[in-house]
């Protein structure tokens, strides 16, 4: 996973670290967003209709050891579960496949994002920090959401907390490419639906909750049995916009059951393991190609430095 060649995107991707950091305050050895989350394992068993899309070898394999991470919104570590700025939630899924050899899902649980390009996340990030309480309107964060219409979108989209980690659905923000065995190529998007289907907490029932009710319930539950996802591809159409994160398909777009995501048991020495492991939004595995979306270059050299600075505490 080394960092892009382009001088300007590693110098994007260190401002926008810096940012995130400013907001959140800096936290040695925790991520600058999602930085409150757990470690589990499980295995991905494929479907029959997976290898028709692509020739990726986890949908050929019988089975493949995965390590799943689910997360809270914010740099916060800490950040009580109650908190609905712990909201998009985010589940990240590492298929094994062999010594250093890997690829991940990131997915969150909004089918929205606020920009297409990262100057443009930066500019929002910036707006946000200069409209503290009290600011006279138009604020900067007003007037950019008032020019940015992606932006105010995901702003008022509903972000409800979940029952459980395991009742919440998450979205691929990025299209990706399928390339099959006959170089069939099928343009995507993730998602990640749980088994037990979705089921989220009014305000009242919230305020009765404690403030770590996602994690404690984290191992109660799998040791009573696995956790199961459905691991499925929204599959986009000739004139679909696919290098634009902020452009939704519409919902009549068909949905492939990619395969089973089981995640059996929480990961020995959690803690420790989340400060190594750095997700990849970028494939790097034949069968499965990025996009011409700019967010998947940035968000992998985010992705990146702040791991690095991570390990390096």
């Amino acid at each position: 996973m080394p960092l892009p060649s382009d001088d300007q995107l590693v110098k994007l991707s260190h401002d926008l670290v810096s940012q995130l950091q400013s907001i959140s305050g800096k936290h040695p050895g925790f991520r600058p967003v999602h930085a409150r989350g757990a470690l589990l394992n499980g295995t991905f068993t494929p479907s029959t209709e997976a290898k028709t899309l692509s020739s990726a070898s986890h949908f050929s394999h019988a089975s493949t050891p995965i390590t799943v991470r689910f997360s809270s919104s914010t740099g916060i570590p800490q950040l009580p579960d109650t908190d609905p700025n712990g909201n998009p939630r985010g589940i990240a899924i590492r298929f094994n496949l062999g010594d250093r050899v890997h690829t991940d899902v990131i997915a969150h649980s909004t089918p929205f994002f606020p920009t297409r390009t990262g100057a443009d996340f930066l500019e929002l990030l910036k707006a946000l920090v200069a409209s503290p309480p009290g600011t006279p309107s138009p604020s900067p964060a007003e007037a950019f959401l008032g020019s940015h219409p992606a932006a105010l979108a995901f702003v008022q989209a509903p972000k409800p907390t979940p029952s459980s980690f395991a009742r919440e659905a998450y979205y691929g923000v990025t299209a990706l490419k399928f390339v099959n065995s006959e170089g069939k190529a099928t343009y995507f998007r993730y998602r990640v639906i749980p088994d037990e289907g979705v089921e989220n907490l009014d305000d009242v029932v919230l305020k009765e909750k404690d403030g770590s009710f996602l994690y404690d319930e984290l191992p109660k539950r799998v040791a009573d049995g696995p956790i199961t996802f459905h691991l499925m591809a929204q599959v986009a159409e000739e004139g679909d916009v696919v290098d634009d994160a902020t452009v939704h398909w519409p919902e009549s777009r068909s949905l492939v059951r990619l395969g089973t995501v089981k995640i059996e048991g929480m990961q020995p020495n959690s803690d420790k393991e989340q400060k190594h492991i750095i997700f990849d939004p970028i494939p790097r595995l034949p069968g499965i190609e990025p996009s011409d979306d700019p967010l998947l270059e940035l968000r992998a050299a985010v992705y990146l430095i702040s791991g690095r600075e991570r390990r390096a505490t």
